[in-house]
């Protein structure tokens, strides 16, 4: 029979990498708490009207997992969570206090061509800050991301998070003679600009009906970085997050302009220094989408960030932590038959005490417990053999240090307590 395979674009997340994601967890966790952050979730089925509110046709025709119920109503597998957060803001629009700082960790889908990076199932961060429309407001949400990379070691001579304004970016458009109505398609052009080579670039702008003359206004435009200055929201935005302590990371580039059509003022997203990873993270304001989903108009700002690619990151700049993939605090080994009930009870006051135990299940050699336990990363073995079962003692072995200790019975609850206490504070 031939082996079933798992459906492309998924993954298959082994023990190590779920040590990795409940580490990624906890640090989004820790860093969104620090700015009083609220975790929330969403449904992860969504009518596909919801989508085609403000998120564009490209992410709906083409990158969502679209079917039908069994009413023939159009129901997708979310493909981002602004639109959900939206629909559920404005639900409860009246009866939830300003400002609302909520944040998420969760599964999402898009039809994606799998890479390197890319998968069609990802897991992503969301955080929001809604009901303030201000520049101020947005830079705490640019600082949220410099703190999280902050956090896991990514400094700003490795990841930079760059800037731009859609209203600063549309005025530019204007002087060059793009009427409001071609905004979104030049908007999607630039967004592709660092993807394409600066030939198939031009050419696809041609195509797109750009004259010479405005296509040469544009690329003047695009290398401007001192442009931010004459928009009152970005020098805003700027002051503020130098205050936040976030100014390290931050960069103005009027490249990045979000794909999404529901932005409507400042924009962000953060690179790698080589720009190798185009967008760990990114995001912006919009001020307009709770009340594109029927709901009272609420202004918002915000950012996600998928684990695939932070994970590279991390990785490439050997930044990511050596993480456990066995949550044991002590391994009880097992020496011969005789000793097995003794280990199990022994096992079984261990965990009322709250410690994490595992017992070897069969008599073996004791090297090769000892050896079990060093590749499984358990620190502490305890032994419990004839002579320490005639004794009433048992003997712990440190499988980090080699040292060994003997300790009455009755006592050895309390020690590996201790232990576990020290080990757990000296990796603080």
């Amino acid at each position: 029979m031939t082996a079933i395979s798992s459906v492309k674009g998924t993954r298959d997340f082994y023990p190590e990498d779920m040590a990795f994601q409940r580490w990624l967890y906890a640090s989004i966790r820790a860093v969104s708490e620090q700015f009083g952050y609220q975790e929330f979730d969403g449904p992860f089925l969504e009518r596909v009207d919801l989508y085609e509110a403000r998120s564009g046709d490209e992410l709906v025709r083409e990158q969502a997992f679209v079917f039908p119920d069994r009413s023939g109503e159009l129901i997708a597998l979310r493909p981002e969570l602004t639109p959900s957060l939206a629909r559920m803001i404005a639900a409860r629009s009246k009866a939830l206090l300003r400002p609302i700082r909520w944040w998420s960790f969760g599964p999402f889908w898009r039809y994606e061509q799998p890479q390197r990076g890319r998968s069609r199932e990802f897991f992503q961060w969301n955080i929001d800050l809604l009901g303030v429309n201000s520049p101020e407001a947005d830079a705490e949400i640019a600082a949220i991301a410099a703190a999280f990379l902050r956090r896991v070691g990514l400094g700003p001579d490795t990841v930079r998070i760059f800037i731009n304004n859609r209203r600063l970016a549309e005025q530019q458009l204007r002087s060059i003679g793009f009427p409001d109505a071609q905004q979104p398609s030049v908007f999607r052009l630039i967004d592709r600009r660092e993807r394409m080579s600066l030939a198939d670039w031009e050419a696809h702008a041609r195509v797109s009906g750009l004259t010479g003359n405005q296509l040469d206004q544009l690329q003047v435009t695009l290398a401007d970085r001192e442009a931010w200055r004459t928009s009152d929201e970005l020098s805003r935005f700027f002051r503020a997050a130098e205050a936040l302590g976030a100014a390290q990371y931050l960069e103005y580039n009027p490249g990045v302009i979000r794909g999404l059509d529901y932005y409507t003022g400042t924009v962000f997203e953060a690179r790698d220094a080589p720009g190798e990873y185009r967008a760990i993270l990114g995001g912006g304001r919009y001020d307009d989408l709770v009340s594109a989903v029927g709901g009272d108009p609420v202004p918002g700002t915000g950012f996600a960030m998928g684990d695939m690619v932070i994970r590279l990151v991390l990785e490439k700049y050997d930044v990511l932590p050596k993480l456990r993939t066995n949550p044991a605090d002590l391994l009880i080994a097992s020496i011969e038959t005789e000793s097995l009930e003794p280990a199990l009870q022994l096992a079984a006051r261990f965990r009322q005490a709250g410690l994490r135990v595992e017992w070897y299940p069969q008599p073996d050699r004791l090297p090769k417990q000892l050896k079990y336990a060093d590749r499984q990363g358990i620190p502490l073995v305890s032994i419990l053999g004839p002579e320490e079962i005639g004794s009433q003692r048992v003997t712990l072995k440190d499988m980090q240090t080699g040292i060994q200790e003997s300790v009455a019975l009755d006592e050895v609850v309390g020690r590996v307590k201790a232990l576990a206490a020290a080990r757990a504070l000296a990796s603080a």
